[in-house]
């Protein structure tokens, strides 16, 4: 049985969350000048949820995803998840009948939303929450099939699960400006380098660089969301200067900081 969301925080009618009865795709928008806290929680239909501006930042078992504006996240139904959004955010959520999730994906995945995409979940927002006539079914079935063919994109982090390494997690997530080496964070934790590296790609799919250059990059996300100077937040990340964050966040995310969430 689907955990129960804090009713008062829900966007849509708590029917169209809750059961796969009545159209088997509704949607809201929302929009929120302060943070917005979600506790941990599921529903038995599955949830697209996408920014139009600000940050949201979504929990999800062992992981945690981010979702910038031009992105959505697919969280699959039951999946138990929670949210915070970062300053002033606007964005809308498509709920999926639990039938009609069929050929989609069975794990959350992150997609660049496109403007097709963006625009068909604003236009099933403006619906009653009623079955759908003919029209806004084909609308639906477009949604259905651009979360089915997007191609996922590398906005989580996932944590691991080894006690030692969940210590070294937690130490660089209080402190990303910390720049120990592998071998010099493997010697804190009690660790032999090579179990280190080979323990961390086994835990999270990433070598421990690549771990660490991605929890960076998603701190920075909110940062910016929060409308921190880019200044602050390169040497709050431990960069040594601004253009080595600049050339960072470019070749990960395609643009600049200061370009990004105006997506």
């Amino acid at each position: 049985m689907a955990n129960r969301p804090v009713m008062e925080d829900l966007i849509i009618r708590p029917e169209l969350v809750l059961s796969s009865d009545g159209p088997f795709l509704a949607a809201a928008e929302l929009s929120r000048s302060s943070v917005r806290i979600t506790p941990a929680h599921s529903h038995s239909r599955g949830q697209l949820m996408g920014a139009l501006h600000g940050l949201v930042s979504i929990g999800l078992d062992r992981q945690q995803w981010v979702v910038p504006a031009v992105h959505a996240i697919w969280i699959p139904p039951h999946w138990t998840h929670s949210l915070r959004s970062f300053g002033p955010f606007a964005g809308w959520s498509v709920f999926i009948a639990e039938h009609a999730c069929v050929d989609l994906p069975s794990e959350p995945r992150s997609i660049r939303a496109t403007p097709l995409l963006r625009e068909a979940a604003r236009r099933a927002a403006t619906w009653p929450g009623t079955e759908l006539n003919a029209a806004q079914t084909r609308i639906a079935r477009i949604i259905l099939d651009e979360v089915a063919h997007a191609k996922p994109e590398a906005l989580g982090l996932i944590q691991p699960v080894d006690a030692r390494l969940q210590r070294i997690a937690n130490a660089l997530a209080a402190n990303l400006a910390d720049n120990r080496s592998l071998e010099e964070w493997a010697r804190w934790a009690g660790l032999s380098p090579r179990s280190l590296s080979r323990h961390f790609a086994r835990d999270t799919g990433m070598t421990f660089a690549h771990w660490r250059q991605q929890a960076r990059l998603l701190r920075a996300l909110e940062l910016i969301a929060d409308k921190v100077p880019v200044t602050h937040i390169a040497f709050e990340l431990g960069y040594e200067n601004v253009s080595a964050f600049i050339d960072m966040f470019r070749r990960a995310m395609g643009t600049t900081p200061g370009r990004y969430l105006g997506g």
